[in-house]
């Protein structure tokens, strides 16, 4: 048993930035301490002026103060002021959300700009099915607002978080464009199913489910589904909540159990209409190149001159392009005294930077909220948006086997094997599981087209004043169609050619009745939330298949005319449903604005779970204590802000497969007899899924320990974070009992896992003048977690691939170890003779499976991002850096490049070649293959400048900003993969992977060229 919390790690660091900060935040406050304030008028005189955002737009209600008086004033519908005052004195304006400003009087007009503050607690916050000042908040809650956003290619929303919030890891499954993404906030909570959190739109849960399908295996692996959040236009994002802790999530019940992550879109600003147009232009290339022989080198290497056949290729330059994307976002926005409306239309077009790999979407949304009646009694709001896209896709599966896929295939490729033969056709190998990787592009087609249409109505009746009556009604309706085709070719992979189409249909509706009631009694104020939700999710695929079809370039294509050529080899099709039904409540108690308790319960009834085990229930309790409005911190000079949280509370998972807690019978000729006496065989009835109707759902215990606070006016900002975490009533198939009518059952287990650390948060505003600003933001997190009480010996997972490693698991489950440990044999090197020595554990002189030990496993003990933004006039600088420290990666790509290629025409790694190995090693999954995943990324980069437009003498023209930005620009590190951040899904048995690479399609880095134009 190990344990990989790192705590002095965290202190060490947080010690550091600390010191770092608090030294310039002294000398930036000397500074402004020496400023000498010359009047250069005792009269008094009326001083006007306009207080505008960061983006122009007016600040209704900004509170203007006459610095060392109490005489005051406010911002009015169009943020116009006026306040007597003298010429040389000093106005201090606040706004909600903003930085206080202090601005000396020069002038009998002033134009003033306030910066968003992350650091206020009077903040405003989405916490689910509401909102809460950031000083009455009990639970971790971390939020993002769309300057926070890294600029860059960004197809989905779960992008725009990496490394802006502590505790949340984004891992891309694969670089290729509209690829999925793996979320996990604090750690890995189940053996079965996936940490992905629960996704929250504008108020409407969606599915986790893939809207479109994989695609099928012609022996090269099938493409995963794509990212089921990629229908969505960053551009429209207007903030981003992630719920870390179970006070948080569990009025989100059964789906809270890996946290939830709300999505809020933008709405209308008060002031003028404003149009703004957005366009960037980007080339993409791939992060690095895998280091195989050059064909120099392999024909130094070779001992047998027929595997030198003339050429001088580099595979991967071949396969690898510059990508191209092209991203065109308009949007218009007004806000009027009743109502605002948003509305936007997106056009994306990406290249991949494998050739051949495209995604291009279409966008557009409208976002629309109007008041009727007195005060605005009755709201009524619609978001609708709406999204087609269509993607290529390349043969480049994730679970294939020995025969691998594209990108091994080009790295295995003979280096002296030309891409043309002397015809001018596609050089045939004649090999078995080794294909010109060129020709594999060129027979194979998969196009995926999908339309999606979110949309919901709100409707909210003030019935008196302080209780709020709110209905909610959203559809979440998907249709795709994926058409894949391989053409006869020369391969002994599926030489006679198919095609499969596959058709997936998805319904998401959900309706929702809450009340909110928020009343005071004198000190106490309460807001208590009642509620019911109905939620019901339906999907039905179809699918039909043909073998033998005409060659490529033949009459037409099978996908525009299945009946054209080809035998019909099957029809298929499935419909599912499932229904949840909710009912959740929660009470916000707050006194004196001092001391601050939540409490919560959700109840939910789910299909999927057996009949003695329909409703869940998820409670949630929470403290919180605000010790800057105690009276005897009231002299603590510098302190602005302290608060201390404790919460408890459990939440569920639900995500497992529909009808599991049900039997399932088939006709078999296995369980047939003879009726009569002619031998003709009657199919009998075979039992397929054992029941249980007291499955039930995974449940997430977790205590969460904070502390908030904010220093000097505002200039250092942060939160500090301890949670234990535990995973209980996992859901398995695991083996029967004896005379069980099938071998395995779903079953829920007692094992438990646990992960705990630390996280922090830490900002300042280290220097803000009338020219110059620099921000830093720093997080970070530690994680431990371990397995524990499992009832079964150990479970397997993380297959990997290769010759002769079929069925052979990298990933453990075992009591007392972390989550998806690695298992296998320790690599000691290589003898004289450069054959691999393994460590023989049982000293038998015999190195077998019994021979495997338990290693560390994938999850890092330290995830951290810095984040800078820095200002000078009109030019503006920000710079994105993540990293990563304790975590390993099986680096399947290098098992499957192992030395004894070389003697089978085939590529290998220049570093087992350039070690000596022996070409008599077999491939064997040992530690040789397992690296470390350490790496610091300077994750985005973006410079720009702002035209000065009032100089242009164009009153049509609000702004117009030029920036250069660039992803991934440099990366350090020692794993010699194509990129530590990946996750290959290599499942096994419905237990998920964690850390295998499988040569899966790299990420790239990119350069982009864009504009910004506010009419």
């Amino acid at each position: 048993m190990y344990s990989k919390n790192k705590f002095f790690l965290l202190k060490n660091i947080t010690f550091l930035i600390l010191t770092l900060l608090t030294n310039q935040i002294g000398y930036s406050g000397n500074i402004e301490s020496k400023k000498l304030i010359q009047s250069n008028s005792n009269l008094q005189k009326t001083i006007q002026g306009k207080i505008v955002d960061e983006e122009g737009l007016p600040l209704l209600g900004a509170t203007i103060l006459l610095k060392d008086t109490t005489r005051g004033a406010s911002a009015n519908f169009d943020g116009e002021f006026s306040i007597e005052a003298e010429i040389g004195q000093t106005l201090q304006i606040s706004f909600v959300g903003y930085e206080t400003k202090e601005v000396i009087i020069d002038s009998e007009f002033l134009n003033i700009t306030l910066n968003p503050s992350s650091a206020v607690l009077n903040e405003v916050l989405i916490v689910g099915y509401g909102q809460q000042k950031k000083s009455d908040l009990t639970g971790a809650v971390a939020q993002l607002s769309s300057k926070d956003f890294k600029e860059g290619v960004n197809i989905s929303p779960d992008n725009l978080i990496q490394g802006k919030v502590s505790g949340v890891r984004v891992i891309q499954s694969s670089g290729e464009p509209g690829a999925g993404v793996d979320v996990s906030i604090r750690g890995v909570g189940s053996i079965r199913s996936g940490s992905t959190p629960l996704f929250v739109v504008d108020g409407v849960p969606l599915s986790n489910s893939s809207v479109s399908s994989e695609s099928p295996d012609f022996g090269l692996g099938n493409s995963s589904a794509k990212n089921p959040l990629n229908f969505l236009n960053t551009s429209d994002i207007a903030s981003i909540t992630v719920l870390k802790d179970a006070s948080a999530a569990a009025i989100y019940g059964a789906r809270g159990s890996n946290g939830v992550v709300i999505i809020t879109t933008k709405q209308g600003k008060t002031g003028d209409a404003t149009i703004t147009v957005d366009s960037y232009l980007s080339v993409s290339s791939v992060i690095k190149k895998i280091d195989v022989l050059s064909a120099n080198e392999y024909r130094n290497a070779i001992n047998d001159d027929a595997y030198d056949h003339g050429g001088n290729t580099d595979w991967q330059d071949e396969l690898f392009r510059n990508g191209v994307t092209q991203n065109n976002n308009f949007s218009f926005s007004k806000k009027t005294e009743s109502g605002n409306y948003y509305t936007s239309l997106s056009l994306m077009d990406q290249d991949g930077i494998v050739k051949s790999s495209t995604f291009k979407r279409a966008t557009a949304r409208l976002n629309a909220e109007e008041s009727f009646f007195d005060k605005k009694r009755l709201k009524i709001k619609v978001n609708l948006t709406a999204s087609q896209i269509n993607e290529t896709g390349v043969p480049n599966g994730a679970d294939a086997g020995s025969d691998g896929q594209l990108i091994i295939h080009a790295l295995m490729a003979n280096p002296t094997q030309p891409v043309f033969d002397e015809n001018g056709e596609y050089t045939n190998f004649n090999l078995n599981q080794n294909y010109n990787p060129m020709y594999l592009l060129d027979i194979y087609d998969d196009h995926t087209s999908t339309l999606r249409v979110l949309g919901n109505v709100e409707a909210s009746f003030r019935i008196v004043d302080g209780l709020n009556y709110k209905f909610n009604y959203g559809v979440d309706r998907s249709v795709s169609e994926r058409n894949s085709t391989i053409y006869p070719n020369v391969t002994d992979r599926t030489p006679e050619g198919a095609y499969v189409q596959n058709n997936l249909d998805s319904e998401n509706t959900l309706m929702e009745h809450y009340l909110t009631y928020n009343f005071d009694f004198n000190k106490n104020n309460f807001e208590v939330l009642g509620g019911f939700s109905y939620q019901k999710f339906n999907f039905s695929g179809t699918n039909f298949s043909l073998t033998g079809i005409d060659e490529k370039d033949t009459g037409v294509a099978p996908e525009y005319d299945p009946g054209y050529s080809g035998t019909q080899n099957g029809v298929s099709g499935y419909a599912q449903e499932n229904e949840l039904q909710s009912y959740f409540g929660r009470l916000n108690y707050n006194y004196n604005d001092k001391y601050l308790v939540t409490a919560s319960l959700r109840a939910d009834g789910s299909t999927r779970f057996g009949e003695n085990n329909k409703y869940g229930y998820f409670p949630s309790f929470a403290l919180g204590w605000n010790l800057d409005q105690e009276q005897f911190f009231s002299n603590v000079d510098n302190l602005n802000a302290l608060k201390l949280r404790l919460s408890w509370g459990e939440t569920g998972n639900q995500e497992v497969q529909n009808k599991i807690t049900q039997a399932s019978y088939s006709q078999s000729a296995s369980g047939g007899y003879y009726l009569y006496d002619d031998y003709n065989l009657i199919n009998g009835i075979v039992v397929n899924r054992t029941a249980n109707p007291d499955l039930k759902w995974e449940v997430v215990t977790q205590l969460n320990i904070g502390v908030d606070f904010s220093l000097w006016n505002n200039r250092l900002y942060g939160s500090l974070d301890y949670y234990n975490k535990t995973t209980t009533d996992a859901i398995l198939n695991i083996p029967a009992e004896p005379l069980s009518p099938t071998t395995t059952v779903w079953k829920n287990i007692d094992g438990e896992i646990v992960n705990k650390g630390f996280e922090f948060s830490l900002g300042s505003q280290i220097i803000s003048t009338e020219n110059f600003s620099w921000s830093l933001d720093v997080n970070g997190a530690t994680l431990d977690n371990e397995v524990t009480n499992l009832p079964v010996s150990e479970l397997y997972s993380g297959s990997v691939a290769g010759p002769g490693l079929s069925g052979v698991a990298a990933n453990i489950y075992k009591s007392g170890y972390e989550a998806g440990s690695f298992f296998m044999l320790k690599h000691l090197g290589f003898d004289e003779n450069g054959v691999d020595i393994f460590e023989d554990i049982n000293d038998d002189d015999i190195i077998n499976s019994d021979d495997r030990q338990i290693f560390e496993g994938a999850l890092p003990n330290f995830t951290y991002g810095i984040n800078t933004n820095l200002s000078y006039k009109r030019w503006d600088l920000s710079l994105a850096f993540i990293g990563q420290t304790g975590g390993l990666l099986v680096n399947n790509t290098n098992l499957a490049l192992n030395i004894n290629n070389i003697v089978s025409d085939r590529n290998v790694l220049s570093e087992f070649y350039y070690d000596g190995a022996s070409y008599t090693n077999t491939p064997q999954l040992s530690t040789l293959y397992l690296e470390k995943s350490n790496f610091f990324r300077l994750n985005n980069a973006r410079i720009g400048y702002s035209l000065d437009v009032e100089k242009l003498n164009l009153n049509w023209l609000k702004g117009l900003n030029f920036y250069v930005s660039g992803q991934n620009l440099f990366t350090i590190t020692n794993y010699s993969g194509y990129d530590p951040l990946v996750n290959s899904p290599r499942a096994t048995n419905g237990n998920q992977s964690i850390g295998i690479d499988y040569t899966t399609y790299p990420s790239s880095k990119t350069y982009m060229l864009g504009a910004t134009l506010k009419l």
